[in-house]
C-alpha cells in the first residue's frame, strides 16, 4: 500500500499558489481603476472636482473656488 497524502498536500499547495498568483496579478492590473473609483467617490463626498490623470490611478481632487462678484 502506498501513501499518497504527501502528494495530495503538494497538489493543494500548488493550486493555492496558482490562485494567489492570479489574484495578485489581477489586483495589480486593476488597482489604478479601483484607486480612481475611490478618488471620485471622495471628491463627490467632499464637494471637490475630480481631475482625470494620464494613467489609471493618477486622478486627483481639486477644490472648487467660486468667486462671488
Amino acid at each position: 500500500m502506498t501513501n499518497n497524502r504527501g502528494q495530495a498536500l503538494v497538489e493543494y499547495i500548488l493550486i493555492i499558489a496558482l490562485i494567489v498568483i492570479i489574484i495578485v496579478t489581477a489586483m495589480r492590473l486593476l488597482s489604478g481603476y479601483v484607486y480612481d473609483i475611490m478618488t471620485k467617490t471622495t471628491c463627490d463626498i467632499s464637494g471637490k472636482t475630480y481631475i482625470e490623470g494620464d494613467r489609471p490611478g493618477d486622478g486627483t481632487c481639486v477644490a472648487d473656488y467660486k468667486l462671488e462678484e
